[in-house]
């Protein structure tokens, strides 16, 4: 049974019915198309003024452990990071499990029936006979390494020129394991700690962002390939993927006072170290906060996100493009993600009834918009893990569930996914504009959908999961008694990290994604003897590229006893 629009719910859930005939759950059900319907039955979505000083009543975000599991995810009203007053070290006490709660299928309306399925108790939509409805959901319970034979860099300052190793990273290295390229220790960093937001790969140089500079060095022996762009203030958000021809814009702050805004834009060329356009983000409306941006890449398109709003640059001039404001229902735009298409997620309606998030594609030279997707009440996206094709986590906290759905070219519901599992897939946050596109152990690749489970043992498992009818294709265990993650796909494998352990560095693996033989193979075997540098970075971004891996810092904790740790580059 659904309800008319515009109308309030009627009754409760009904008693427990049959499964639909054929057997089974049947295919998720696509939700209408073209301007969403107002009323009763769109995902809630905390409202526009979501952290800060506005962070009060029903505008304010939940300040309970969100749906991936860390203490205050979403807004938190406090840091919670490095260096933050409290804040408990990763994977301490108080840490939960990344994906708590049980995936939910979405299949909307406003008085729903449950059925159970092998044992678990889905919110069905009643048989009237209707196709497009929206999803809503309550569960129950061999590549070769390039050429390089520099020896690791001095760890020094990050300022090192290579050959020299004081501290012999490499002594004592066994046959078969990989050897440390080079080592840079990071910058000083105030008390309070600060970002080290971006790592970028090139085919000559590897660049990293942190506080306030930007820094390159040779991919093979760690030489500074151009000087250290030192920014006037902190560096506050980076586009985390480069431009086609290596290129990336970096924001920074306009002040140090902690009402200075992040609005300062800056494109700067990988290779050369060469500055190009310089833009102002321009102040939003009443609590359009620029205080936090977040910032996108699609194509040739650079989206900033504000608190409430977007503004479209052309990345290769600066020029603006066009800017995505409040629309329909009291929407505002509140988080974006790029690639090969646009994707804006809005919060609508907040503190009445109508309440939802709404998922939509844009155009990413226009901002036209090319479809529109309104979640149920009480659901909210918190991250994207592909845009082409779309495939989008939300979640319900009241609920205690997640849901990850697949959405066709004309934003449809395709499938969602139907694993029962607890997933582990490393998502970031923002602090007043979302954080799309932080989640960084998995992969999307073709069809399939690539999450790691929480570790059991200190092995876990990733399982590949298909974006056509979201059951699970296969899995694997970590090889050794490690958490294992995905990266990346290439040449039809799987390129997986196995984390180090005490006694043992780190892994690189490669797993067939095709056929029935998913054994991981190893690429490399990182060195016992580097195995607490490797382990010991605080928060992390890795990468694998042409045969070499590289891992560097995302916050320095701001810790003057000794010097934190930058970047590591190995390689054969």
């Amino acid at each position: 049974m659904t309800q008319p629009p515009n109308q309030p719910p009627q009754g409760g859930f009904g008693a427990p019915q049959d499964p639909p005939p054929g057997g089974g759950f049947g295919a998720p059900q696509t939700p209408p198309q073209g301007p969403p319907q107002p009323g009763y039955g769109y995902p809630q979505q905390p409202g526009p003024y979501n952290s800060g000083p506005y962070a009060s009543g029903p505008y304010g975000q939940p300040q309970q452990p969100g749906p991936y599991g860390q203490p205050g995810y979403g807004y938190p009203t406090q840091p919670q990071f490095p260096g933050a007053p409290g804040t408990p070290p990763p994977g301490g006490p108080g840490s939960r499990n990344p994906f708590k709660g049980k995936p939910a299928m979405v299949i909307g309306a406003a008085v729903a029936a449950l059925l159970v399925v092998g044992g678990t108790v889905w919110a069905v939509s009643g048989d009237d006979g209707k196709k497009d409805k929206k999803p809503v959901s309550k569960p129950t319970d061999d590549p070769e390494p390039g050429g390089s034979s520099g020896a690791p860099v001095n760890p020094g300052d990050g300022s090192g020129d290579g050959g020299e190793d004081p501290e012999n990273l490499n002594e004592g290295r066994q046959a078969g394991e990989s050897k440390v390229l080079w080592y840079k220790e990071a910058p000083d960093a105030p008390g309070s700690g600060a970002d080290a937001p971006g790592m970028w790969i090139t085919d000559k140089t590897a660049v990293k962002a942190v506080y306030k500079e930007l820094s390159a060095y040779n991919i093979g022996d760690g030489a500074p390939t151009w000087d250290t762009i030192t920014f006037p203030q902190e560096i506050c958000a980076v586009t985390q993927e480069k431009t086609a021809d290596d290129k990336v814009v970096v924001a920074y702050k306009n002040g140090k006072s902690d009402s200075a805004e992040c609005n300062q834009l800056q494109l700067v060329d990988l290779n050369t170290g060469e500055k190009g356009w310089k833009q102002e983000v321009a102040e939003g409306a009443l609590f359009d906060s620029v205080l936090s941006i977040e910032m996108s890449l699609a194509g040739d398109t650079l989206m900033v996100g504000r608190s409430m709003s977007g503004t479209a640059y052309d990345v290769t001039n600066g020029k603006k493009l066009f800017d995505t404001k409040k629309y329909g229902d009291a929407c505002f735009p509140s988080g974006f993600a790029g690639g090969e298409r646009l994707i804006q997620v809005a919060s609508c309606g907040a503190g009445g009834n109508n309440e939802h998030d709404e998922l939509r594609e844009l155009d990413p030279r226009t901002g036209k918009v090319k479809w529109t997707y309104a979640y149920e009440k009480g659901w909210r996206v918190d991250h994207t893990f592909s845009v082409d094709p779309v495939v989008v986590h939300a979640s319900n906290e009241d609920k205690d569930s997640w849901n990850i759905a697949t959405f066709t070219a004309g934003g449809k519901v395709r499938s969602q996914v139907g694993v029962d599992e607890d997933f582990a897939p490393e998502c970031g946050w923002a602090v007043l504009s979302r954080s799309l596109q932080s989640c960084q152990a998995a992969a999307v690749d073709g069809d399939t959908l690539y999450l790691p489970t929480v570790a059991s043992g200190g092995a876990n498992e990733i399982v590949a999961i298909s974006l056509a009818d979201g059951k699970e294709k296969w899995r694997v265990k970590s090889p050794v008694a490690e958490s294992m993650q995905p990266m990346k796909v290439e040449g039809g494998k799987l390129i997986a990290y196995v984390k180090p352990s005490y006694d043992s560095g780190g892994q690189v693996v490669a797993v067939p994604t095709g056929g029935s033989d998913h054994k991981p193979v190893k690429l490399m075997q990182n060195p016992q003897g580097v195995a607490d540098i490797e382990r010991d970075f605080y928060s992390k971004a890795i990468d694998w590229v042409d045969g070499r891996f590289y891992i560097s810092t995302t916050r320095l904790t701001g810790n003057d006893e000794s010097k934190e740790k930058l970047m590591l580059a190995y390689g054969k």
